[in-house]
């Protein structure tokens, strides 16, 4: 696919994935993680503090779709964020040996939006022009 056709549907893909970080990620918590599965002792403070911090970068995403060339590090900020925590979630379940694979999920949808946002960037900054 060529830059300029990316970036035609670049702001379609940040807009989804912006819509599904204020109101996906949480149902997906519940449906990803067993349960009696959390922080010990319970905490859950921290998972309304991620909550908080997904939705933010839900919205910011999707104010990034009006106009990508000044928005390209949070495009990138998203991408590097999702492969550092999806591949830190994924050795975390390789270390795990009680065979439960609890986060599958979280990690399968963080390499999923790290593919479509890094296939969909556009390889020249002019193209964004």
């Amino acid at each position: 696919m060529e830059d300029t056709t990316r970036v035609k549907y670049l702001p379609i893909a940040l807009k989804v994935i912006g819509l599904f970080f204020i109101f996906g990620v949480y149902p997906m918590m519940r449906l990803a993680w067993p349960p009696g599965y959390g922080w010990v002792p319970p905490y859950q403070q921290f998972q309304i503090i991620g909550l908080a911090i997904y939705a933010t970068l839900g919205v910011c995403l999707i104010f990034a779709a009006r106009n990508i060339a000044t928005n390209i590090g949070l495009i990138w900020y998203t991408i590097w964020v999702n492969l550092i925590c999806g591949t830190t979630m994924f050795v975390m379940e390789l270390a795990n040996r009680t065979g439960e694979v609890n986060w599958s999920l979280n990690i399968f949808v963080q390499y999923f939006i790290v593919g479509i946002l890094w296939y969909l960037m556009p390889r020249h900054t002019k193209d964004l022009q």
